[in-house]
């Protein structure tokens, strides 16, 4: 809605010169923009008075139709509520970054002989965690490591009590067999309280008290206990030679957070020092943060991902953080948090890390819109058509029938686009009907996008033939829709490259070559199509499956069922076991139980 029809001077007239939060709204109510202020009059009052915005602040500010506010005590307060709101609505016009709180730890347990694992969730008390590692390959690096020098068991629980003899691991020296006894509970601790303190980054101290250990045994005549304490101190060393830190910061935690703005894209890369190790980094893109500086970037970042989680002593950043959120988040962690952003040594390098990081990440991400960008406008070239951005996909999945699922997937903005993905549970075609099938799931889909619910796509296309093609040309006459449809049918063998495109709306077919960027492109979202509907199909039957019972199975009988039951201990036993299995109950045939486990199934 222009801010013609929306007056803003009434409520800019009320709004008080205190802190809060205010909402832009558009003409149906949903929330455009989400910001806090010091001044809510004169922050809100910028917006409509000031002429030299951004293009994105220019549109945002024509579609204002309301304005609601909220009054906080303080701006930190401000910001809490803030943050909050952005997290919840994901307004249109707000920087976003994806909530993802759920890093992996690496975890030794509490038993008698502890475990090490990955880890993710709420951990037992009695558990030790180190960490949070960037990513899963990085917790997987350490553990392989600790693995090598130190051995201790990363079995489940249950393998653990129920071995008679010790595993693989402990055959290429990755574990010591404190499962079978190969190694006492006081010797196992210790190896387990070298691995923590080789985790806290007390690798230096850790080296010097194994030295000492390999003497004493050597000078005892111990001369295969000093040989595995050898080792140890080697596989040390190593690992410590391949950290670029220097001993200088030894069992430093840190954060290295940079921001960058380069060619249009934000990229902010994380960075995580933990006990002096360097555990790897993350690079996050933004949503909405078209025309945004690196500070505003910078802002959106901590305040989303540190409120409310855990922080470390120390974060460098590489553009100014407010004074109001570097006070909060302090506050919050209730100890000194240092702000750091001009580091000198060592930190000066792990920052201008971070931002090399972010560059090369927002480089790959160019490299990698090019390529879209290339094969987008080669599709539009051999479709002959203009203005190609957006593509729909449908897929119909079912087994002799059964659980019959359309799914419709996108391709939009350069990439596929999961959030815009539908899955359509098919009632009214008849079971192995594809045509019925996809008349029904284009007629749900396409009936709402022509009374305007939803967004137009370029290109139908679909995972199928002249017949399948048909259907999609009938319904869309019938909701009154003007769309090219190309079908797209698998080649002989189904073997990729071998594709033959059908154009309707040029009245002919095509087969692209095998390498040509425009098939590529087709190949892409018809596979992702195929796979979303796959998953959703096994879904719906597996859950259908589920749901059967003995009792509408034929020719299963009371004391046919009863002895089902007790044999496996319930319904999930029966369900659980194999035709074989079920041969072995009095009155089971092997045809019935066949007939069992594909009812189960």
């Amino acid at each position: 809605m222009s801010t013609s029809k929306f007056d803003p001077k009434e409520v800019l007239a009320n709004l008080p010169n205190l802190p809060g939060v205010y909402r832009m709204l558009d003409a149906d109510s949903k929330v455009l923009y989400v910001g806090k202020a010091v001044d809510l009059k004169r922050r809100v009052s910028s917006y409509f008075q000031k002429s030299d915005h951004s293009p994105r602040i220019r549109l945002m500010v024509r579609q204002v139709a309301a304005i609601e506010t909220t009054v906080t005590r303080s701006e930190a307060e401000a910001l809490i509520l803030e943050n909050n709101l952005i997290k919840a609505l994901s307004p249109k016009y707000n920087i976003l970054f994806r909530d993802d709180k759920s890093y992996p730890y690496l975890m030794l347990s509490g038993h008698a002989f502890p475990q090490m694992a990955y880890f993710r969730g709420t951990p037992d008390r009695q558990d030790q965690l180190f960490g949070p590692f960037p990513n899963s390959y990085a917790v997987r690096e350490s553990i392989q490591i600790l693995q090598k020098v130190f051995r201790l068991r990363t079995c489940e629980d249950s393998v653990f009590a129920n071995r008679s003899r010790p595993c693989l691991l402990y055959q290429i020296k990755r574990c010591t067999g404190p499962c079978v006894g190969l190694i006492s509970q006081e010797d196992y601790r210790r190896d387990v309280q070298s691995a923590a303190a080789f985790l806290q980054g007390k690798q230096s101290e850790l080296i010097g008290e194994l030295t000492e250990r390999m003497e004493a045994a050597s000078m005892a005549l111990e001369f295969e206990q000093a040989a595995e304490l050898r080792d140890q101190i080697q596989a040390l060393s190593k690992v410590q030679e391949k950290q670029f830190v220097s001993s200088n910061a030894s069992q430093l935690d840190c954060d290295v957070v940079a921001a960058v703005v380069q060619d249009g894209l934000a990229c902010v890369n994380l960075v995580m020092i933990r006990g002096g190790r360097h555990l790897g980094d993350k690079s996050f893109f933004p949503s909405n943060a078209e025309d945004s500086d690196a500070s505003a970037n910078l802002e959106a970042f901590l305040a989303q991902h540190y409120l409310g989680a855990q922080l470390p002593p120390v974060i460098l950043h590489n553009v100014e953080v407010s004074e109001t959120l570097r006070d909060y988040l302090t506050e919050q962690a209730e100890r000194r948090v240092a702000f750091v952003g001009n580091p000198i040594g060592e930190r000066r390098v792990w920052l201008e890390m971070a931002e090399k990081n972010a560059t090369l990440a927002i480089s790959q991400r160019l490299a990698s819109a090019a390529t879209q960008e290339m094969r987008l406008a080669a599709l539009a070239e051999v479709l002959e058509l203009e203005g190609v951005e957006r593509l729909e996909c449908f897929d119909i999945s079912h087994t002799m029938g059964e659980a019959t699922v359309a799914s419709c997937v996108v391709y939009d903005r350069g990439g596929m686009q999961p959030s815009e993905y539908r899955r359509y549970n098919i009632e009214t075609a008849a079971a192995g009907d594809d045509y019925g099938a996809m008349r029904e799931v284009l007629t749900r889909r396409y009936s709402k996008i022509a009374a305007g619910e939803g967004k137009r796509p370029d290109v139908v296309l679909i995972d199928g033939g002249k017949g399948q093609v048909g259907i999609a040309l009938e319904v869309l006459t019938e909701v009154g829709l003007d769309l090219p449809v190309v079908g797209v049918a698998k080649g002989e063998e189904r073997k990729p490259g071998l594709e033959t495109l059908i154009l309707p709306y040029l009245e002919k077919t095509l087969q692209l070559r095998h390498d040509h960027p425009g098939l590529h492109l087709i190949q892409t979202v018809r596979d992702e199509a195929h796979r979303f509907a796959i998953t959703g199909h096994r879904a719906r039957r597996g859950k259908a499956r589920t749901a059967s019972t003995l009792e509408e199975i034929p020719g299963i009988g009371a004391k046919r069922r009863q002895r089902l039951l007790t044999r496996f201990g319930g319904l999930r036993g029966v369900v659980a076991a194999s035709v074989d299995d079920l041969t072995q109950v009095e009155g089971i045939s092997r045809m019935l139980a066949e007939k069992i486990y594909n009812a189960l199934h």
